[in-house]
């Protein structure tokens, strides 16, 4: 059984996933600025922000635009658990 501190009986537990959540700074990159990959960047995925650029430059941000909403809102329906585990400890990069 865990013994708790004098100091820590009134506190909530913790989530292990919620230190380094990035669901909601990622979600509203995505829908706002999603045609420059900025989201991809924000979860560590500098190849998949780099192609994000370069099909804005090719499209002129239009096919990219539609997909940085979509995958925003994908972010933000997902739970805090169920977004850590896919996207920072699974490494899932797209969708």
């Amino acid at each position: 059984m865990e013994t708790l501190r004098k100091e820590d009986w009134n506190q909530p537990p913790q989530d292990q996933y919620r230190g380094d959540n990035k669901k909601i700074a990622a979600g509203i990159c995505a829908i706002l600025l999603g045609w420059l990959g900025i989201h991809k960047f924000i979860l560590g995925y500098t190849t998949e922000g780099i192609i994000y650029l370069v099909i804005s430059l090719v499209t002129c941000g239009t096919v990219s635009t539609l997909l940085g909403i979509i995958e925003g809102v994908v972010y933000l329906t997902k739970s805090d658990e169920e977004f850590y585990q896919i996207y920072q400890v699974g490494k899932q990069g797209w969708f």
